[in-house]
């Protein structure tokens, strides 16, 4: 699936892609128990980052819309998680003041800001496929002494671009995301969505990692394997139920890196890319597209068999991985929807 470019060291490559992978997972960790370091993180690191791209580090600048939009989307996703963590609104009936986790902004943020991430790289999948299918692109990075890169276009842009639509149609249970209740060693409040779980999980990874392989398949190595087992690494053991807000960290932190330290990525030696094998790109699509069809069934299987509307209510609260992750959850958290 790789080729190790120019002089890279097979064992130095690992090593790099071990320590981007447990950086990603240490700063999501920080990020998310320490609510003045997510501040920084979020806040005012960002607005110092796009000065600096605006001044001395002009000539770095990408010129390509997906890598600027992508930033920012994240950035934006990742301030929306801390403000429904620790913000408040004033009721305009009572007077008081609401949590933002009990308003309808605690709800349809999470699910509005993933669908418009997914949403953006669908149109760029389709726009590759429509200008270079069955044929090769090269393509630059858009910064100053940017590296040229190559793109294969085909079907697996289509298909992946399918898969993506299907990931957001199988966006359910947002009705139900709540903050996970203050322990002793963890006061981090992060959200939770128990209606997420593995069976999306797994197959967004599926088709994010696709959707890299075949529009940046320089970076696939980091952007698509590190960057995308970190947040189910969080998952797995931090703090279940998270996902989304791991997937957002994980993704504006690296961001903030790879477009303030372009260079360092294209340096030969620890440099990965793609094959180039168009078999392997239609087989990550195929699996990417094929993942989500089969959610796509659950999905309607579940919705026939509980009468429930996945939109407006909760739809897996049956299976022992909703029930793990909602006993986890603070009282009195999230709005209550009838299903």
């Amino acid at each position: 699936m790789f080729n190790f470019v120019g002089g890279a060291n097979p064992a130095l490559v690992c090593l790099v892609w071990l320590g981007v992978l447990a950086a990603l997972v240490l700063l999501n960790e920080v990020t998310r128990r320490y609510k003045a370091v997510g501040f920084f993180a979020f806040f005012i690191l960002p607005v110092v980052i796009t000065a600096l791209w605006l001044t001395v580090m002009k000539d770095i600048l990408s010129e390509n819309w997906f890598h600027t939009v992508k930033v920012y989307s994240a950035t934006i996703a990742c301030i929306g998680f801390w403000c429904i963590r620790y913000c408040s609104k004033k009721d305009k009936l009572t007077g008081e003041k609401k949590p933002l986790s009990n308003t309808k902004f605690a709800i349809f943020f999470p699910p509005a800001i993933l669908a418009l991430n997914i949403l953006e790289a669908v149109i760029r999948d389709i726009q590759l496929g429509r200008n270079y299918y069955g044929t090769k692109g090269i393509l630059n990075d858009g910064i100053k002494d940017g590296v040229d890169y190559i793109v294969i276009g085909g079907a697996w842009n289509y298909m992946n671009g399918i898969a993506g639509i299907l990931s957001i149609i199988i966006i359910t249970g947002f009705a139900g995301i709540c903050l996970r209740k203050e322990e002793k060693n963890d006061k981090s409040k992060s959200i939770l969505w128990p209606d997420m779980l593995w069976f999306y999980i797994i197959p967004y990874t599926f088709w994010n990692f696709a959707y890299v392989y075949n529009a940046l398949p320089h970076r696939a190595w980091y952007n698509g394997l590190a960057l995308l087992l970190a947040p189910i690494i969080c998952a797995l053991t931090t703090s279940k139920g998270s996902w989304v807000q791991h997937r957002g960290h994980t993704l504006a932190l690296w961001c903030f890196f790879a477009l303030s330290f372009p260079h360092l990525l294209d340096n030969s030696k620890w440099t990965v890319i793609s094959s180039y094998n168009t078999t392997v790109q239609f087989l990550v699509s195929f699996l990417a597209l094929i993942s989500h069809v089969a959610v796509v069934i659950y999905m309607i299987y579940k919705i026939k068999k509980t009468g429930r509307n996945p939109y407006k209510g909760e739809l897996y609260t049956d299976l022992k991985g909703y029930q793990e992750i909602k006993a986890m959850a603070e009282a009195g958290t999230g709005v209550p929807q009838k299903n």
